[in-house]
């Protein structure tokens, strides 16, 4: 191909192995300066130089590429938490802050490498975090790696595939926006952790955890049974109201979460459209409910002015919303009490399809609360079926529900 200039092309230069070519743009401070583009071919050349006079036009250019962390400071205000569910934007900004400005913010963004992302990826799964963060550095009298002794603090292979993939998704929309030409995180695997085998309770455990709630009247009482029969989430029994149950009709509304973010309590709509749905009530969690509402109702008579009125099903004494961490808290506490083991507050789930079976809850009935697309999901929990004292033990726990409430 000639070297000669085509028409208007006088900015097209040879440069290196290739072409350049630049244009005069205003910056997002005001000034005038020119940007440069690459390519190697005058072709190339030119399509970038066509699209960069129309960029100039419609508004502010950066001539400069901004480092990762600058980047992603952005990405996170302008794109994450417009966006994303708070919490998700929460949790974004968090792997960000701890992982990837140290590791890698101060890369130029299209300076990054495969190399690059590798060498921080394997670097992470062995640096331990308590050093990396000062966490015992910042205690007043430190007892591990500020004094000398490393707890090898390090983060787990799903943090590490969390965070790659957070990484992922910011250079993605940098490819988006053109700033990029390559996703060098996709090209960058994690070999997957291996899952960890949970052990939730038998049905006996929780008949005997709930038995032990409602022996010492728990204020909490109904929300374990929400927990254990209806598999509600921690986030969905806090933040359930009034509005969403229907003890006439016999039905519940998950529709709404109570979540801390950002150190406030958020009361928002659940993550997804498949997490918010119509519950049936099976009648010990009808039962659980009104006494949970005559419980409200005293509290609400006895902290008189200094009750704060609000929906909620669950609170304190003074009509405040629970806090998620004391949950945790108070469901440990119960759990040394009833003698059961302790598990998480989340493998409560799991129990939830077997207290159905157990409750004689109809199969169908069950696949719409445990929230199946197929029947035989359903009924392939329904195969460990309880023995027949367990069956006789929880629905005498409900018929003296009942007989309470109707007292």
């Amino acid at each position: 191909m000639s070297g000669k200039r085509g028409n208007g092309e006088g900015s097209i230069y040879p440069y290196k192995n290739g072409y350049a070519a630049y244009a005069w743009v205003t910056k997002p401070d005001g000034k005038r300066a020119r940007k440069y583009v690459y390519g190697k071919t005058r072709e190339d050349v030119h399509d970038k130089w066509i699209k960069l006079h129309a960029e100039a036009k419609n508004g502010p250019v950066a001539t400069t590429t901004p480092t990762l962390d600058t980047y992603l400071a952005g990405w996170l205000r302008d794109v994450v938490t417009p966006d994303l569910k708070a919490k998700t934007a929460e949790t974004y900004a968090m792997h960000v802050r701890l992982y990837l400005a140290p590791g890698l913010g101060s890369k130029r963004l299209d300076k990054l490498t495969v190399r690059d992302v590798r060498t921080w990826v394997n670097g992470l799964l062995v640096q331990c975090q308590c050093c990396a963060q000062g966490k015992d550095a910042r205690r007043e009298v430190p007892r591990c790696c500020a004094a000398g002794e490393c707890c090898e603090q390090v983060p787990s292979r799903r943090t590490v595939q969390d965070a790659r993939a957070v990484l992922r998704s910011a250079l993605t929309n940098a490819m988006t926006e053109e700033l990029i030409t390559k996703n060098v995180a996709a090209l960058v695997k994690v070999r997957s952790a291996r899952k960890v085998k949970r052990h939730p309770w038998s049905v006996e455990e929780a008949r005997q955890f709930l038995e032990a709630a409602r022996s010492v009247n728990d204020p909490l009482y109904a929300a374990y049974v929400l927990v254990l029969v209806l598999g509600f989430r921690r986030g969905e029994v806090l933040g359930l109201t009034w509005r969403s149950v229907d003890l006439d009709g016999g039905e519940i509304t998950v529709e709404y979460q109570l979540q801390r973010i950002n150190r406030q309590l958020v009361h928002d709509e659940t993550k997804t459209e498949a997490s918010t749905a119509t519950l049936p009530l099976p009648q010990i969690c009808v039962a659980a409910l009104k006494l949970r509402r005559e419980a409200q109702e005293r509290a609400r008579k006895a902290a008189g002015e200094l009750w704060t009125d609000s929906d909620f099903v669950f609170t304190t004494r003074y009509g405040t919303p629970i806090e998620p961490r004391n949950f945790n808290r108070s469901f440990a506490a119960r759990s040394a009490h009833a003698s059961v083991r302790r598990i998480r507050l989340h493998d409560t789930r799991h129990t939830c399809g077997s207290l159905l079976a157990a409750l004689d809850v109809h199969p169908r009935i069950a696949m719409q609360i445990l929230r199946h697309s197929k029947i035989a999901v359903t009924m392939e929990v329904y195969t460990h079926i309880p023995s027949e004292a367990t069956r006789r033990a929880l629905r005498k726990l409900g018929k003296h529900l009942g007989v309470q409430d109707r007292k």
